[in-house]
């Protein structure tokens, strides 16, 4: 007999209630810098803030950008490459994001 699928973290999230606060850019930026600090996410050090339970660490940390067809031609015209090898631009990208880490961290330890 086939097992039936676990829904119960489905159900939960379907009835989780997203709030969305407007608060001032500093405040934002202090709950920002104060979160990648302890490399969490925005949203876990809200909830530590408000004293809820939270991911220690992030489950998989990464950036995340979105790109229309045209940022897709403009990087490749930047880096010489075809529009159409998003593998290959997105490979470049992410080279050039290190690169910028790289510097900043070493341009902030002197």
């Amino acid at each position: 007999m086939a097992k039936k699928p676990d829904w119960s973290k489905e159900e939960q999230a379907v009835q989780a209630v997203q709030l969305a606060f407007d608060l001032s850019n500093d405040i934002q930026r202090a709950f920002r810098v104060s979160a990648a600090l302890q490399d969490m996410t925005t949203a876990d050090m809200v909830r530590k803030v408000l004293q809820l339970p939270y991911r220690k660490n992030r489950a998989r940390p990464r950036l995340t950008i979105t790109l229309r067809d045209e940022d897709f031609e403009v990087l490749a015209q930047k880096y010489e490459l075809d529009p159409n090898d998003r593998a290959a631009i997105r490979q470049r990208v992410a080279g050039e994001l290190q690169a910028f880490a790289k510097h900043y961290l070493t341009e902030s330890d002197q």
